[in-house]
């Protein structure tokens, strides 16, 4: 895998290889990949989620990507469907995203 990308692997074993500086949106991601010492986390450029599904570990990478658009200007709406909105705030919250 590329030093620039990371993967997020969800609950299902689902992978997600999304830009590092998207991922770094996250402030428990960028803690889990940047930390020092031997993690693997750091080492491998990977991070698995066992409580998060794939289709909510999806919305996540997608808010992610929409996050670094709005941080550069670009003001779109970001769609929640609303059966997700609990299950996506939690997460949310875990990662503090």
């Amino acid at each position: 895998m590329k030093e620039e990308t990371v993967k997020l692997i969800s609950a299902e074993g689902f992978e997600f290889v999304i830009d590092k500086k998207a991922a770094m949106v996250s402030h428990t991601i960028r803690n889990m990949l940047t930390s020092p010492g031997g993690f693997a986390e750091t080492q491998l450029g990977e991070v698995t989620f066992p409580e998060i599904s794939t289709p909510i570990l999806e919305k996540i990478c997608q808010y992610f990507y929409w996050s670094l658009q709005y941080a550069s200007g670009k003001e779109t709406e970001f769609h929640i469907e609303p059966e997700i909105t609990l299950e996506l705030m939690m997460a949310a919250n875990y990662l503090h995203t």
